[in-house]
């Protein structure tokens, strides 16, 4: 019997999730943007503690504030990946309001707050920046490698199947 899980990215504009979800589910990186309109859904099938899970993986449109998201495409959820742009503070600037909308209005779906394109992280002042006590709880990936991809992808997996 297999589980069937429904996870979110969310984020601004031009942060990476499609990226993300693409080298996840197909092991591809493309330079050319596209821009989502609406919702594209994809799937993929995991082994988590033991259990098959379909990971139903919504890459919804991005907006600046997760509060504009149709309510339509975060209902069901089990989990959201929160994706930001290591290299445009606009993505980031806003990050705990993001997460208390989400724990005020999804209390109990689990969040992985992403910080995407490390590999664009260059200088020893922005490292010591995302080292920092405000990121504490972010994984960083790189869409473009494929670093850390899959454990981000598998760690909200672990959440929400335990």
């Amino acid at each position: 019997m297999s589980l069937s899980k429904k996870i979110v990215l969310l984020g601004h504009f031009g942060v990476g999730k499609t990226s993300l979800v693409r080298q996840f589910v197909d092991s591809v990186f493309s330079e050319n943007y596209l821009v989502t309109l609406g919702v594209h859904v994809k799937k993929k099938d995991v082994e988590i503690l033991g259990k098959k899970v379909t990971l139903i993986i919504w890459d919804i449109e991005g907006s600046t504030s997760i509060s504009k998201a149709r309510k339509s495409y975060l209902a069901g959820s089990h989990g959201f990946l929160y994706v930001f742009d290591v290299t445009r503070p606009e993505t980031f600037e806003s990050l705990e309001k993001e997460m208390e909308f989400l724990e005020e209005s999804y209390p109990a779906t689990p969040v992985c707050r992403i910080g995407n394109k490390s590999d664009l992280i260059v200088s020893e002042n922005d490292r010591e920046f995302f080292d920092s006590e405000k990121f504490a709880k972010c994984d960083f990936t790189s869409a473009k490698n494929g670093e850390n991809v899959e454990h981000v992808f598998l760690k909200i997996s672990e959440f929400i199947t335990s």
